[in-house]
């Protein structure tokens, strides 16, 4: 995994002391096959040596045992070395019969059907699906019984990691992200999620849903929304924080189309083929494409599946990573200028009602999807993160071993301030005043200003602001030898025209190879190596700091292990 040595052995003093830390967790894979609804079972006392539920299970809940740390120990120790759990053969159906067969399995993937959000996946999600030792612990108490009865489960997941690297400033591994600090150890994520799924398999009645969520741990810089506990990031700049990604109500209907969700609250942005939540993810890792990319929205999005191969998505939101309170809220602006004329302005000027309106294709025999989107759009002023999102993702199974990820993207905002212009430099930077992003209202990581002249041919010194744009492509290369193992290889090109993204205005190569392998599907190792490469010099820096980067070639081994329940 890097340099250190990581044995995993799923005894029951394990199990207690990774479940002791379960007060908050997150999201566990779902696999092809049906999970056993263990809450059915008859209780029994004691597990027996000669059972084995992957042979015959109806002894499942005789292996179990009886007690919650009894039957969560005996669980992990079943599914140990696995691929699944045991399927109950009568669950009922997974997906409709007329609907493309999944793309692929969990293990050792991090998903069975190619990813979009704002939605469970149509026609394929049921109730309480989720492989969780958790939900098995708790299926004969009553807490656990009356969840059963309602369709509600609770589980999550740690995910610890660490990394070697040729950077040595605090924070200096960025602007590659996900293992900030280099050559350190981090508490990634501790998640949990309480929710409940829509049976969207059935097309005989309406059914809802909801999802809560919690992270901790030094991934929420990620997951951030301005306003929702942004002060532990824009204010402190903690190592470590939380954040409530996910906090929305689904509401299904079968009558329309062949399927229609309407999801309102906080939900992970659309479009992407990698995610915040480590178990969804194929590396440790992101791209920079990923990086700097929408991660959150804040409102209401229709998800329709028009036939068996098209699903269309049309949203209405305050913006990205932004909250409805900022549409009205103004502060104090201490120093009046040229940009910002007034003595107040909006606390974050890129919360706006904002559309996202997305097409996705999957073909008959589930192999190949495209997805088409655009993502918080509004009239693009400079924001905490009002970023003007358009691009595609795109998937393809090669056979049964090997399968192609891609993305491609272009990204923009406007009315950015001009860091080639005197005006702004004397009074906006060099005062720290003036503008609802300057150190003396946001202390640390504020969104960046652009360097407008040299870039393009509409822009120059003389202008005191200008469009910013990104350009993103990456793509993840699969091939998977059997059902606990995969490898991947990440090539990247992020271009970030006038720096407001990274804070350089620069193109940046990456090259990513990563490795996979699940002892079971609740325990996932990930170890991988990565290079970077910036035109100009802009690793080994932190502009928190004010300490300049000075490399433009970074390489890093990390690792990390997810630990579900």
């Amino acid at each position: 995994m890097s340099s250190w040595k990581i044995q995993i052995c799923p005894r029951p003093a394990l199990v207690l002391a990774i479940a002791s830390i379960a007060a908050a967790g997150m999201q566990v894979a779902y696999a092809d096959e049906a999970k056993p609804d263990v809450a059915a079972q008859p209780a029994a006392s004691a597990k027996t040596t000669a059972c084995d539920p992957y042979k015959d299970y109806s002894c499942l809940d005789s292996y179990l045992g009886t007690g919650v740390w009894e039957r969560m120990s005996n669980y992990y120790s079943l599914e140990y070395g696995q691929a699944g759990a045991p399927a109950d053969p009568k669950a009922p159906p997974s997906r409709r019969d007329d609907f493309p067969a999944a793309a692929q399995s969990t293990p050792p993937m991090p998903f069975t059907e190619w990813p979009y959000g704002g939605t469970p996946s149509l026609g394929v999600s049921t109730p309480s699906s989720a492989d969780s030792p958790l939900m098995v612990g708790l299926a004969n108490t009553s807490f656990g019984k009356w969840m059963a009865e309602n369709n509600i489960q609770t589980y999550g997941w740690i995910d610890v990691g660490g990394n070697l690297s040729t950077s040595k400033v605090h924070g200096g591994n960025a602007p590659a992200a996900y293992d900030y600090n280099p050559n350190a150890f981090d508490l990634n994520q501790i998640v949990e999620y309480f929710e409940r799924v829509p049976d969207m398999v059935q097309k005989d009645h309406n059914d809802w849903g909801f999802r809560l969520s919690a992270i901790y741990g030094s991934d929420y810089r990620y997951t951030t929304s301005y306003g929702l506990g942004s002060y532990q990031l824009l204010n402190k700049n903690e190592a470590n924080g939380w954040d409530l990604p996910m906090l929305y109500v689904d509401w299904y209907t079968p009558f329309v189309g062949q399927g229609l969700n309407i999801r309102v609250g906080r939900y992970i942005s659309v479009p992407d083929i990698e995610a915040q939540l480590a178990p969804n993810n194929y590396m440790y890792s992101h791209s920079m494409t990923y990086t700097f990319d929408n991660y959150t929205n804040e409102g209401i999005i229709a998800s329709l599946q028009a036939n068996k191969n098209w699903t269309l998505q049309a949203g209405v939101t305050i913006g990205t990573e932004a909250t409805f309170n900022h549409e009205w809220q103004t502060t104090n602006n201490v120093n009046p200028n040229l940009l910002y004329p007034n003595s107040t302005f909006k606390v974050d000027p890129g919360a706006k009602p904002s559309g996202t309106f997305c097409a996705r294709y999957n073909a008959d025999d589930g192999k190949t999807s495209f997805n088409a989107c655009v993502d918080g759009i509004n009239d693009g002023e400079w924001g905490y993160n009002n970023l003007q999102w358009k691009g595609i993702t795109f998937y393809h199974t090669f056979d049964e071993h090997w399968h192609l990820s891609a993305e491609y993207y272009q990204e923009s905002q406007s009315n950015v301030p001009n860091l080639n212009n005197a005006y702004v430099q004397s009074n906006l930077v060099a005062t720290g005043k003036g503008t609802p992003f300057s150190p003396n209202i946001m202390p640390f990581n504020a969104p960046s200003m652009a360097y407008c002249s040299g870039n393009t041919t509409t822009t120059n010194a003389a202008n005191l602001t200008c469009t910013s744009t990104s350009n993103g492509f990456t793509a993840y290369l699969n091939y998977s030898p059997d059902a606990l193992n995969n490898f991947s290889l990440r090539p990247e090109i992020y271009k970030d025209n006038q720096g407001q993204r990274t804070g350089a205005p620069t193109t940046y190569h990456n090259l990513a190879v990563g490795w996979q392998h699940w002892l079971s599907p609740q325990i996932e190792l990930r170890p991988e190596i990565a290079y970077y490469h910036s035109g100009i010099p802009n690793f080994n820096g932190n502009s928190n700091y004010g300490i300049p980067a000075d490399k433009k070639t970074e390489t890093i081994i990390s690792g990390d292990i997810i630990y579900h329940w």
